[in-house]
């Protein structure tokens, strides 16, 4: 995986489901051919393989399970996310939080898949457990600070700089509130390999300008 890195969740926002997926997934991958710049996406199981059939940039499930190949209704098995196209899965999100015992399997299924993991934790202190079911990244998200107007970066500088201490450099990503190519300037700046966000681009205007101002962070 090439650092730093700008992930940006689809969640499951109507922007970016269905036909708006794949829109927007193609405005993603135009910025990052234009710009050399790392982006990913995380989208919704239901969009997975259509955006992954569309897009060259890597593909992110927005979430799976442990489970194989069998009678499990309803679960997302890693093997067939790994099939459809996708790079890699995002667990444990704020949204969508696991257990300790079965987030540790869901890592471990995922990386037996080939998938590249990356797990989110609330605060640095979470950080250090999960990171400790060997994810490839762990990404700090403050809950408070998902969805608003202020970023990580300047509200709580001290968590990024404590969790990076904590997980070790080139093994963090930061989100909560990250809007600007300052905010991923200062994330850099304080030792993360780079970002996870969402609304920011995805309920953007126009997300081609907001995604060329958070590439101009990464210089």
């Amino acid at each position: 995986m090439k650092l730093p890195l700008i992930l940006v969740n689809f969640k499951a926002y109507e922007q970016a489901t269905g036909e708006s997926a794949v829109a927007l997934a193609k405005i993603h991958e135009k910025v990052a051919k234009e710009t050399g710049a790392n982006i990913c996406i995380a989208v919704s199981a239901l969009d997975l393989a259509r955006v992954c059939s569309e897009v060259s940039i890597p593909v992110f499930a927005q979430h799976t399970d442990f489970e194989g190949y069998g009678s499990h209704t309803g679960h997302i098995l890693p093997d067939m996310v790994k099939e459809a196209g996708a790079y890699g899965t995002l667990l444990n999100h704020a949204e969508f939080q696991l257990e300790d015992e079965t987030l540790e399997k869901c890592i471990l299924a995922s990386k037996r898949a080939g998938l590249f993991v990356v797990v989110c934790a609330n605060d640095p202190q979470r950080a250090v457990k999960v990171s400790g079911f060997d994810p490839d990244f762990v990404a700090v998200e403050p809950p408070e600070l998902i969805g608003g107007d202020i970023s990580v970066s300047k509200a709580e500088p001290a968590i990024i700089e404590k969790t990076v201490d904590l997980v070790g450099k080139g093994k963090v990503l930061v989100g909560a509130g990250v809007k600007t190519g300052e905010d991923i300037k200062i994330a850099l700046a304080l030792g993360a390999s780079g970002v996870l966000l969402a609304s920011g681009v995805v309920k953007a205007n126009d997300p081609y300008s907001v995604l060329m101002d958070l590439v101009s962070g990464l210089n």
